[in-house]
């Protein structure tokens, strides 16, 4: 795989908290309001649940805010009924994009985002019209630190990994979706510090632009990430 764009989306996230802690407090505890509804309170039994948790640390989301949410989403009186649903089409330049929601109103979400992308040079699409282009893979995240980035090579091999690289301190594990939980229980078995771990959208084939086509994408991409609805943008820009 070339082009990677998965370290890329978490920087350009991890850049803005300052500024939208609350917004993204919000977006993290509702998914791990969901998870806790669908398969439990208890991570180690509830893998999705798990995942959440390791997103909302890697956010910098208090453990009292993480406790309190799970707590809440267990009992009887959390009312909240979000779902998962997903919008595909193009960006500027032809980019594909794919939308991961979590909404308590499909009418709201889906006008909000048929309205960013015809502003900012897009087209929301049908299901299925960008998904092709696309295959879902577990996608990990590790702390490069003090490692030796020649080790972490030799684990992620022996752990099942169909790739990795290395970039900004960060390493960076793709597997097959079926081999995503053991080879994230194997290298987490190793110690290694986790910065996001998650069954995502990676696509097959990107598309290489200009500085100043990217950067009309990437206004695009921001207005998405921006939107409370919005859990995951995956693209393929190069």
């Amino acid at each position: 795989m070339s082009g990677h764009s998965k370290w890329n989306n978490i920087r350009r996230k991890k850049e803005k908290t300052d500024n939208q802690k609350a917004k993204i407090f919000t977006k993290i505890g509702r998914e791990l309001s969901v998870a806790v509804k669908e398969g439990g309170a208890d991570p180690n039994v509830n893998s999705k649940l798990r995942d959440c948790i390791a997103k909302a640390k890697s956010s910098n989301v208090p453990n009292d805010n993480i406790e309190r949410i799970i707590k809440k989403a267990a009992s009887s009186s959390d009312s909240n009924n979000f779902e998962d649903v997903s919008y595909e089409g193009y960006g500027p330049c032809g980019v594909a994009i794919i939308v991961e929601a979590l909404t308590d109103n499909r009418n709201r979400t889906a006008g909000n985002l048929r309205h960013y992308f015809s502003k900012y040079g897009g087209n929301l699409g049908s299901t299925g019209c960008v998904s092709f282009m696309f295959e879902q893979k577990g996608v990990i995240v590790l702390e490069a630190g003090e490692n030796n980035i020649s080790s972490m090579e030799d684990d992620a091999i022996e752990a099942g990994a169909v790739d990795f690289y290395s970039e900004d301190d960060c390493f960076i594990v793709y597997t097959e979706k079926e081999e995503y939980e053991s080879v994230y229980k194997y290298l987490n078995q190793k110690g290694y510090s986790f910065i996001s771990s998650e069954i995502g959208m990676v696509p097959n084939t990107y598309t290489s632009l200009n500085e100043e086509e990217s950067s009309k994408v990437n206004v695009l991409l921001d207005i998405l990430d921006e939107d409370e609805d919005v859990k995951n943008v995956w693209h393929n820009l190069k």
